[in-house]
């Protein structure tokens, strides 16, 4: 202790900025909780039936496969039918129609600067904070990535991006020319993040802009599955999905080897359903429908040595990945806008564990005077769509071929004022 008696004021200053800085190590001293890293990453347009452990007989997913086996593997697990209002529900963990996010061009993709990001809560929290990817909430200040909690940002803030190869994005701002494929470029640059932050708390949000379009993807992928009998689409379609796995493996190995797998969750899920008709698991619907196949997608939840193997069967959705992660994490609760999404960790952690009924809400466009929209619980999809209500047991009829709207009058109306109610608010 008399040693602390000689620094300088300079010198205990400078102390006090380096204990803050290593604060938010892998474990606070402190108080004994642990912050584990988190890594979350997001696929465009790759739908429930994009992967090969999902029943799909012909594409190559290894690595997704094998984090599946060994995680916590959601088998009904919701999202917006359309990414941009998925990023929005994603990143704030509310119905992206409460955060100005309504479409996906026009503006209407900019999300409300008041909302509170993921980002912002890790970052206040201690975390450092990086996306690499594409954002699809805004463009400019203050709805930039670096203006919405995140440190470091590599990627594009479009919806849409023409050139998959050598091509020029963003780095916090400023033009960013890369050599090679945009996945494996973006892939890359998240892992020289984690490289650099290894040290301390990070929160890394990965989101691929592949398998959208352009149909742009290395000979050796495309010609793989042009080989099996593939139209061009869907060629290149499987061949970006193989693409993404192989990336996902390289991120995952990178982990293992820093030796912070114990400490990192990861996260592997998708936007909205697919992008053109192909396997879908027998689903009714593809990206932009509010039927099952439009909003039913992956969602892996990995975290070595603390979440064991099992199948989630209860629904869940994208607006729980923010509450989850803030109690996995041990964060003080953030002073947010209210929250539609839930703690699912007890799902995670608990084989037993359950979570209160509810009911889990879809939504295509912001015109209300097309309603068009469904309602999820947890045997029920009640649809909304065109003028007409459809109510389907998704038990008894996983692929909705038979509408019992006029035989459950009741349930159909209580589904439907629920809906309603949520989308006027």
């Amino acid at each position: 202790m008399r040693k602390h008696s000689i620094l300088s004021t300079g010198m205990l200053w400078m102390l006090s900025v380096l204990l803050y800085c290593c604060s938010f190590k892998q474990t606070n001293n402190e108080n004994g909780l642990q912050h584990p890293n988190v890594i979350l990453i997001l696929t465009d347009d790759q739908g429930w039936g994009d992967l090969g452990i999902h029943g799909n007989p012909g594409l190559c997913t290894p690595a997704i496969d094998a984090m599946a086996e060994n995680s916590a593997h959601f088998q009904r697990f919701y999202v917006s039918p359309l990414c941009a209002p998925t990023r929005a529900s994603l990143l704030t963990g509310r119905y992206h129609l409460r955060t100005g996010t309504s479409w996906v061009s026009k503006g209407k993709e900019n999300m409300n600067p008041r909302e509170v990001t993921i980002a912002e809560i890790f970052r206040d929290a201690g975390y450092r904070t990086g996306c690499f990817g594409k954002w699809h909430n805004g463009a400019h200040f203050p709805q930039h990535p670096n203006q919405q909690g995140f440190d470091e940002f590599v990627g594009f803030c479009a919806g849409h991006w023409n050139n998959y190869f050598s091509t020029t994005l963003q780095h916090n701002g400023k033009p960013f020319p890369t050599d090679g494929y945009i996945t494996d470029v973006l892939a890359n640059q998240a892992i020289g993040f984690i490289e650099e932050n290894q040290e301390r708390a990070f929160f890394c949000y990965i989101p691929f802009n592949t398998p959208h379009g352009p149909f742009q993807v290395a000979d050796r992928y495309f010609d793989k599955y042009k080989a099996m009998g593939y139209n061009d689409k869907d060629a290149a379609v499987y061949g970006m999905c193989e693409n993404i796995d192989d990336n996902v493996a390289k991120i995952i190995t990178r982990v293992e080897e820093l030796g912070i797998a114990d400490n990192t969750i990861i996260i592997f899920m998708t936007d909205n359903g697919p992008n053109g008709n192909r396997f879908n698991g027998g689903m009714r619907g593809i990206k932009g429908s509010i039927h099952e196949g439009g909003v039913r997608v992956p969602c892996v939840i990995s975290w070595k040595g603390t979440i064991e193997p099992r199948k989630v069967t209860e629904i869940a959705a994208h607006i729980d990945i923010l509450p989850t992660l803030v109690k996995l994490c041990n964060l003080e609760p953030p002073e947010t806008m209210p929250l539609d999404g839930l703690d699912i960790s007890p799902l995670l952690l608990e084989q037993s564990g359950m979570l209160p009924e509810r009911l889990l809400f879809s939504k295509k466009s912001s015109e209300d005077i097309i309603p068009d929209g469904a309602v999820r619980s947890d045997r029920h999809r009640l649809v909304i769509e065109k003028g007409d209500t459809m109510l389907f047991d998704m038990q008894k009829d996983p692929g909705q071929s038979k509408n019992i709207a006029r035989s459950e009058k009741s349930l159909t109306s209580s589904l439907a004022y629920a809906y309603l109610s949520l989308i006027h608010i």
